[in-house]
């Protein structure tokens, strides 16, 4: 697909070939011409130089230099002769088809008559170690012809490279013999090939999710990039000996659309590889996150109201989306088309309606003007599709048919009471609704009915947070609520699953899930903005007041039950009833839930465990109780303490410890202990420090959280009871720190003189490599021995994984003191790091500031801690000037450990 460029400039001679040939050391000459080729062509990238013609130049160049490397040996002088020790050099893979990158691999054939090479043997040695010399990076194959069409016949890989020889030097005769033989009729069948060829996308799609939108993506190799591109020109040249476009777009292999957009990505994907390649110095294909900075920069992006990176990605996801698009039904087309015949198909037909018909189980189009005669139909055949459990999809023509007609779908049609609704019943479909808005998606018909949606295609968010793209997202977030319908996902979302059942319009919940981020990158906050977009859409298919208001109300405040949840006091009654009134009704409250849930999991699936699983029933179960007996009704917060306390007690008593015991045991807890607690929890504390003896050491229990209705493997609750100096906050979270556990929860319920208790809720970082079992024993031993003063050292030594260090998040400290706390308030936003929680640990103990509670949520790159801290007298700190003392120092340490665990 390589062209000659307009912008074609003559490069200098880098070297004199008669010199090179003579000089008894040439080595010093290419190694300099080679190092002023590559400054010559960065200067060209940086000058606007089309990519076609860099590839051009350096590709001659490159040439210029191999056949100078080979001339200086002698070969056969009679080339055209049929002599057995005639040999050639070829150029194969990437190289051969002319596409090379300032640092790919340079693929080399050297083809031969026979397999007795014994007179070329020293020549060919001292020949590929002289490219080595002069820092070529090739990779060389010595072959005879007969022996090169037996390894292409039986590899598929090998046959691929060969597709793309080309004669640097020698005999063009042997070159043409192994064509000949490589003809499809000798080598694979098409059919063969094609299968081959469509596995082996398939498995390198796996290895990427199948996704085109990976954080981190490979321009060549992941699904949308180049090698989708070239799977099809392959498979085209095979069968058609050409991989000229225009000569394909004639027998039919691309609509000229297609064709015209294919180039347009490979020309962005080119000239994005040939910058990376010359910025690393190295055969780079990944767009690593300081890698995309990077390249918008050299690119000429500019942050504007989206970041220059942002802008760049958002390019980029753009392109391999239609890359993917066109692979897919190019793919399919030929397999209808052309395949069918090869494999000997018989193809069934019946009709469908006046419209459509049903062709080997797909939908097709009855006539080609389909479209143009009823635009709707646009529409229409996905609603076909989600109604049809048993058809497999669209034919290719009638694909093709739509992506041509997509400019059908205007205002007129937007408003029109047929389009809309015909929306609203696909949100409503039975099947696969994801699937059609996905296929929408990538036909570009949900973004033409939707110009709203359109403008966030392939939008990023340059954080760790945010694993997909805002389009991405949003069809993940319908694609969740609709799995909470079956039985599969009951166990997982057991309330969610209960209420998709209840909801008196689910359609409602879909609008809501699809429209809750759509006003990202507009600048100013989101979920107000996303109101209007959503009111707008509401009107226009006819929803009813309830229903709109319902609709805007969701898109508003989407993160208000997340936020809630994670970063308040759940277990504080005037936190739920707060919630509560902001909710106001069980109807908002369902909606919401299934809202949050379906969103949490569709940013990324790695934030939903069993202890957010937890918050979100905990917060939800309480608001559902305080709307139903009503705000103003709510229990006092006294006597729902009382409540709890006798319902413990009750527990307590069938294991033989009597109320006073009980008592006893809880001297010096505080009210959030028993607010905060579950009734199981108590009962296994309860019972275990009355059968522990202080003076023997601190009593360390570990174990699953009775009270979780979602538990995963690797979630422990732990709970330790000790007198004053046996253990300290500082202490239990190295030990936690060195043990790879992340503390999302800690309370410090008591401060009373003769007693410190610590209760942690922790998940492992990683899976485990033992039985639970044996990992709370090993759990146990390294916090006993930390707390005996023979644990770990007292910071993490581990540095910061590569991705967090591409993101610079300023710290931010915010502290509060609220008079009708006896604690302080101290939230802190800042960069993730090894080591963080130890080290706040180890400020506060040096500020003399104690920790009554901390909340501790990860979020992609930043963390989110909310901590309740006292002085060690168990005061309020709420002396303005030592606040702002410790809001500096806090911010200074920050500053510091970040530098420290970076370098």
């Amino acid at each position: 697909m390589t062209t000659p460029s307009a912008d074609w400039v003559e490069p200098p001679e880098w070297f004199d070939p008669a010199a090179a040939l003579e000089a008894k050391n040439p080595i010093p000459l290419l190694k300099q011409a080679i190092a002023e080729e590559r400054r010559w062509i960065e200067q060209r990238l940086h000058a606007g130089a089309s990519i076609e013609s860099l590839i051009r130049e350096h590709l001659r160049f490159t040439d210029a230099l191999i056949q100078t490397c080979w001339q200086r040996f002698k070969w056969d002088e009679n080339l055209n002769s049929w002599r057995k020790t005639r040999i050639s050099l070829v150029a194969i893979g990437g190289y051969g088809r002319g596409e090379l990158m300032p640092h790919s691999d340079i693929d080399l054939l050297l083809l031969s008559e026979r397999d007795n090479l014994q007179k070329h043997a020293a020549n060919i040695q001292s020949f590929t170690t002289l490219l080595w010399d002069i820092g070529l990076e090739i990779g060389h194959s010595v072959r005879s012809v007969k022996e090169a069409f037996r390894q292409a016949k039986g590899d598929v890989t090998i046959m691929t490279s060969m597709l793309d020889a080309r004669l640097l030097s020698g005999s063009p005769i042997l070159l043409d013999q192994l064509n000949r033989l490589l003809d499809r009729r000798k080598s694979w069948r098409i059919t063969d090939f094609f299968d081959a060829k469509v596995q082996e996308q398939n498995e390198r799609h796996a290895k990427s999710n199948h996704t085109e939108y990976s954080l981190e993506p490979n321009i060549k190799t992941s699904p949308g990039g180049l090698r989708d591109i070239q799977t099809l020109l392959w498979i085209a040249k095979l069968m058609y000996q050409t991989d000229d476009l225009k000569s394909l777009v004639e027998r039919g292999f691309f609509e000229q659309q297609e064709a015209d957009q294919l180039v347009e990505a490979q020309r962005f994907f080119w000239r994005v590889r040939f910058a990376l390649h010359l910025a690393r110095g190295k055969d780079e294909n990944r767009l690593l996150f300081d890698h995309q900075r990077l390249l918008a920069s050299l690119l000429g992006y500019e942050d504007k109201a989206q970041l220059a990176v942002e802008q760049f990605m958002q390019d980029y996801y753009r392109c391999a989306l239609a890359v993917s698009s066109i692979n897919e039904v190019s793919l399919q087309a030929f397999d209808e088309r052309v395949l069918s015949t090869h494999r000997k198909k018989r193809t069934t037909a019946r009709d469908l309606n006046e419209r459509f018909q049903i062709i080997d189980e797909k939908l097709a189009a009855k006539a080609g003007n389909l479209f143009e005669q009823h635009p709707e139909a646009l529409l229409e055949m996905f609603v076909i599709l989600g109604e049809s459990p048993t058809l497999k999809g669209i034919r290719s023509d009638t694909i093709r048919l739509a992506k041509t007609h997509v400019h059908l779908i205007n205002d007129s049609f937007r408003q029109s009471e047929t389009a809309t609704g015909l929306f609203i019943r696909l949100l409503g479909v039975e099947h696969h609704l994801f699937s059609q808005l996905r296929r929408m998606n990538r036909l570009g018909i949900l973004g033409a009915y939707l110009p709203e949606f359109e403008r966030v295609v392939g939008q990023m968010q340059f954080d760790l947070f945010h694993i997909y793209t805002v389009d991405a997202h949003t069809l993940q977030v319908v694609r969740n609520m609709r799995r909470f319908r079956y039985k599969d996902q009951r166990q997982q979302f057991p309330i969610a699953a209960h209420i998709h059942e209840r909801l008196p319009r689910v359609e409602l919940l879909y609008v809501a899930g699809f429209f809750h981020d759509l006003a990202k990158g507009m600048g100013g906050d989101h979920s107000t903005m996303g109101i209007g977009i959503a009111k707008l859409f509401c009107e226009r298919h006819r929803l009813g007041p309830w229903e709109t208001n319902l609709v805007c109300w969701l898109v508003e405040h989407h993160l208000l039950m997340s936020t809630t949840a994670q970063r308040k006091d759940i277990f504080d009654p005037d936190v739920v009833r707060t919630f509560a009134e902001q909710v106001g009704d069980q109807v908002r409250l369902d909606y919401l839930y299934a809202l949050t849930v379906a969103d949490i999991n569709a940013t990324n699936p790695t934030l939903w465990n069993s202890w957010k699983a937890s918050l979100m029933r905990q917060l939800y179960l309480e608001t559902k109780r305080v709307l139903r007996l009503g705000v103003d009704e709510m229990i006092d917060r006294d006597e729902y303490l009382l409540t709890i306390r006798n319902n413990v007690i009750e527990k307590l008593s069938e294991r033989d410890i009597s109320e006073d015991r009980a008592n006893v045991l809880w001297e010096g807890l505080g009210d959030d202990y028993f607010l905060r607690e579950s009734a199981p929890n108590m009962v296994w504390h309860a019972e275990s420090m009355n059968n522990h003896d202080l003076s023997d050491g601190p009593l360390i229990l570990i174990g699953e959280d009775a009270s979780r209705l979602n538990r995963d493997e690797g979630s422990n609750h732990i709970f330790i009871h000790a007198m004053p100096g046996q253990a300290s906050f500082l202490q239990i979270v190295t030990a936690l720190e060195q043990l790879d556990l992340n503390v999302v929860d800690a309370r410090i319920p008591s401060n009373a003189a003769g007693r410190r208790d610590y209760i942690f809720d922790v998940l492992e970082t990683s899976p485990l490599e033992s039985d639970q079992e044996a990992r709370n024993k090993a759990i146990h031993k390294a916090l006993a021995l930390s707390l005996d003063g023979e644990g770990p050292p007292s910071i993490s030594r581990k540095r910061t994984p590569r991705a967090l260090k591409q993101f610079d998040i300023q710290s931010e400290i915010s502290i509060q003191h609220r008079f009708s706390r006896t604690t302080t308030d101290l939230e802190i936003v800042t960069a993730d790091r090894p080591g963080l929680l130890v080290r706040l640990a180890q400020l506060f103990e040096s500020e003399g500031v104690e920790i009554v509670a901390a909340k501790i949520t990860t979020l992609g790159e930043r963390v989110e801690d909310v901590f309740e801290i006292c002085s060690t007298k168990g005061d309020p700190i709420s002396d303005p000037e030592q606040l702002g003392r410790l809001k500096q120092m806090i911010g200074d340490q920050l500053d510091a450990h970040i530098a420290e665990t970076s370098t």
